[in-house]
């Protein structure tokens, strides 16, 4: 059982914290608003720190999951960051969807440290946090992986390591270029099928056994098909990621038309006031 720190209570990190106690491990979290870190002690076995620095103090892994660049940034670095109170050898394991570039600057200050730093992005949304069941696509060290992925494994259905720093969050720019032309198509679909009076439940039963499968079918057909968008991954984060994926295309070449058309979908979801909605409420810009 190790020391661990936990930094983001999300609703990712809320639960993947809640994993590793239930694990056995010595948690330690801390959160922006000390209020969520207060419920989450008193739902598990562990403490909360004032700090990032506080909670990193003695802790053999750092585990942090929070909301972009600037965030990660604001709990690695400065005099109460989690490095300040990192000891050498120990591991930071990110979670958070952010940047290479960012990814490679903080390794490489992690580095100068004698820290170790795994990007560790997640997929498998809310559900997948709660349910353990998330899939893990990391970058680093194969020493520090083979050291975090124990730990990991506490949350993950599949974790595996893509390559050097960064190569977890290139990875998970591929998930995210996927899931965004998945979802676009499964909302043309079900608007067609009702427009034309089709049975919904019967129509996902039929063509999800074949070719047009997909996670997204199979766990949003039923919502967006009730126009209920109250929940899951947001179209602003979506969108946060989306323009992580186009400025890295734009970098390396990769042409990313689908992409960068419903990215702007989204954007007209944002204006209709669905910031906060699920990703899958692209069907409601289809109804207008």
């Amino acid at each position: 059982m190790a020391q661990v720190a936990f930094l983001g209570l999300g609703v990712m990190g809320f639960p993947m914290a809640g994993h590793l106690a239930a694990k056995g491990h010595e948690v330690t979290v801390y959160n922006r608003t000390a209020a969520r870190a207060l419920d989450w002690t008193g739902r598990h076995p562990g403490r909360h720190a004032a700090t990032p620095r506080e909670a990193a103090q003695g802790a053999r892994f750092v585990m942090a999951c929070v909301g972009n660049d600037d965030d990660l940034r604001a709990v690695c670095l400065g005099p109460d960051g989690a490095f300040a109170g990192m000891a050498p050898g120990a591991i930071f394991v990110d979670h958070t969807t952010v940047s290479a570039e960012v990814t490679r600057e903080l390794s490489a200050a992690a580095r100068e440290l004698g820290i170790g730093f795994v990007d560790a992005p997640v997929s498998g949304g809310q559900a997948g946090a709660e349910n353990g069941q998330l899939s893990v696509m990391c970058g680093g060290a194969q020493a520090d992986y083979d050291a975090a992925e124990p730990l990991i494994a506490a949350y993950a259905r599949i974790c595996r390591r893509m390559g050097d720093s960064g190569a977890g969050q290139l990875a998970k720019m591929c998930n995210q270029i996927a899931i965004a032309g998945l979802v676009q198509g499964l909302a043309e679909s079900l608007n067609f099928a009702q427009r034309a009076g089709l049975s919904i439940p019967e129509l996902v039963e039929v063509i999800s056994q074949g070719a047009a499968g997909s996670w997204q079918m199979q766990n949003r057909h039923a919502t967006m098909a009730e126009g209920r968008y109250d929940f899951g991954f947001a179209v602003d984060w979506m969108r946060k990621d989306l323009g992580i994926c186009l400025k890295a295309g734009d970098e390396i070449g990769a042409a990313l038309p689908v992409t960068a058309l419903v990215d702007q979908f989204y954007k007209d979801v944002q204006l209709m006031g669905g910031g906060r909605w699920d990703t899958s409420s692209l069907l409601a810009r289809l109804k207008g």
